[in-house]
């Protein structure tokens, strides 16, 4: 998907039909205040705040570093992964993490199949990813099913990586959905949203919460839930702040930025927006980024390169895939115990690679080759028939 920024943000929300926060659907328990009396406790429940989970001072909490990559997967952006995020470790000796959420539409699941067996994290980014944003805007629970429980299905099928393991999602153009979106997690045991940016909650900075309670995070692009979601949880997108100071969500939708070309000057206004966790509560700290914009800038690629080893070499500071994060927020503990710890385990799983096609579309008659690790399929999986029967 092609990035936006705050001031893009702002548009589509001051253009989207108005935010009917205060109705919630039939069948759907509206979300009350969470106060100082509210029974709301980890593992499994956490209201919105900047406060640190666990009552940890910022000197004893890991500072986390998500690394995510939206869009479909290829033979060309995977050039760009295998060159920057493979065999790369933290300073505990764990393999350094990184998240996929992923498209669709011309995606080679041999690769993704690659992508789970280098220990990154597999995510869902919609069936279709399709045009106009308001398609995202207007989308019913149904919708939703056949874009994302749909997908989770086609994801494990034809990349033959577990079901269970699939955890997190991200709406295309960071559209909200309202309740659809979260009704759809509950149904199909999906852990985390991250969609959500924030422009309010930035220094300090938000950590993740659950939905039990109305959250208190700003609505940048309605509709925001509001409904009660128990133990569903909302990994917020804590915006960077460009040279000018005005935020953006994605690193390549920040509009006064260094010159592209300059190296050194990138890696400054990387480890610029760092610090404000770092320094501050230490709230995760996320590098959201499209691969088209570090291929098409090889100066910005080196500097996030350099930022990347910086992070590596902190002795408080962990890449991790974006649900340990969650994982962590569920069970906080300090530096000195989370070092301590194993690193993530999971079994590898096989891939007999098969080149499928021609297969028709429905979709727009188009004829699609695919890279897929199971037996073809009849026609081109889409929305509505994710295995293409």
């Amino acid at each position: 998907m092609k990035s936006i920024g705050l001031l893009a943000l702002l548009l589509v929300a001051s253009a989207a039909i108005a935010d009917d926060s205060s109705s919630v659907e039939e069948g759907l328990v509206p979300a009350e205040p969470c106060t100082p009396d509210t029974k709301c406790e980890l593992p499994n429940c956490r209201c919105s705040s900047t406060n640190i989970p666990g009552g940890l001072l910022p000197r004893n909490t890991p500072q986390f570093v998500t690394v995510t990559f939206d869009d479909g997967i290829n033979v060309n952006n995977i050039i760009t992964y295998r060159n920057t995020l493979y065999n790369r470790f933290n300073s505990n000796g764990c393999p350094a993490g990184a998240t996929f959420y992923v498209s669709h539409e011309y995606t080679n699941y041999v690769i993704v199949n690659e992508l789970y067996n280098q220990g990154f994290e597999i995510a869902l980014h919609s069936i279709s990813h399709r045009t106009p944003q308001t398609y995202w805007l207007e989308a019913t629970t149904e919708d939703m099913k056949k874009e994302f429980g749909d997908q989770k299905i086609q994801m494990a099928h034809l990349a033959n990586i577990p079901y269970e393991s699939i955890k997190g999602m991200r709406i295309p153009f960071l559209q909200m959905t309202g309740n659809a979106s979260f009704e759809v997690m509950k149904e199909y045991d999906l852990e985390y949203d991250c969609t959500w940016p924030t422009t309010a909650h930035t220094n300090p900075g938000l950590w993740p919460y659950t939905l039990d309670y109305a959250s208190t995070q700003d609505c940048i692009v309605p509709p925001c839930p509001t409904a009660s979601f128990p133990g569903l949880w909302v990994k917020p997108l804590v915006t960077w702040s460009d040279l000018q100071g005005v935020p953006c969500s994605f690193v390549d939708a920040c509009f006064f930025t260094p010159d592209r070309t300059d190296e050194d000057a990138w890696y400054e206004f990387i480890v610029t927006n760092f610090e404000r966790h770092y320094l501050g509560n230490r709230a995760p700290f996320g590098f959201f980024v499209h691969e088209a914009f570090l291929s098409a800038w090889p100066a910005v690629t080196r500097a996030f390169v350099r930022f990347m080893d910086l992070v590596n070499n902190l002795p408080d500071a962990f890449m991790v895939n974006a649900h340990e994060v969650i994982d962590w927020v569920k069970n906080p503990v300090p530096t000195d115990k989370y070092k301590a710890q194993s690193c993530r385990r999971f079994i590898p799983t096989n891939c007999t690679p098969r080149s499928c096609g021609p297969l028709n579309s429905s979709h727009n008659g188009m004829d699609y080759w695919m890279q897929i690790c199971n037996v073809c399929p009849r026609v081109y999986p889409w929305v509505g028939n994710p295995l293409g029967l």
